[in-house]
């Protein structure tokens, strides 16, 4: 008979290895989402506003594949200047890392809609185009068209947005 040492255990502080369990799982709880949030700008006609908050609370959803900073203005700017509005959606569009496209009837007549698709596009950002429901609207932005913007479903936006470079 050989061997022995079969009674030896290492004696582990409970405290530093549920430590480290805790760090492992903040890791990678990062990593997941770094992985996963992005920076993204959302281009609407101001008329589509209530609609673009509801598509935005079921992103939050825990179940949504999509998680993201919405770099969007918020709050239309208080002024009549079109120089100082460009200036600050512009500032907003190069903190995102891509640009997505709601459309509807209102976004196909909006000169702001087409700019922002524009300006994304001069900035060196990826566009995507969606719509919600069945279909994507008759009408699209003419810039959509243009430049040949991927439009698709709200329900395969999440496949479309691409890591953060």
């Amino acid at each position: 008979m050989g061997g022995g040492g079969g009674d030896y255990e290492r004696k582990v502080n409970p405290e530093e290895e549920i430590l480290a369990e805790k760090e492992a799982q903040a890791k990678l709880e990062l990593e997941r989402a770094k992985a996963i949030r992005r920076n993204l700008f959302i281009s609407f006609a101001s008329e589509d506003i209530d609609t673009v908050n509801l598509l935005r609370g079921q992103a939050k959803n825990e179940r949504s594949d999509i998680d993201f900073v919405d770099r969007s203005v918020r709050d239309p700017f208080d002024s009549k200047r079109s120089d100082y509005i460009r200036q600050r959606i512009s500032e907003r569009i190069r903190q995102s890392s891509m640009t997505i496209v709601y459309l509807s009837r209102d976004a196909a007549n909006s000169s702001w809609v087409n700019w922002e698709i524009d300006r994304s596009i001069e900035l060196g950002r990826k566009v995507v185009a969606f719509f919600s429901g069945d279909r994507p609207p008759n009408q699209m932005p003419e810039a959509v068209t243009r430049h040949n913007i991927k439009v698709v479903p709200w329900s395969a936006l999440a496949q479309q947005i691409e890591p953060e470079q």
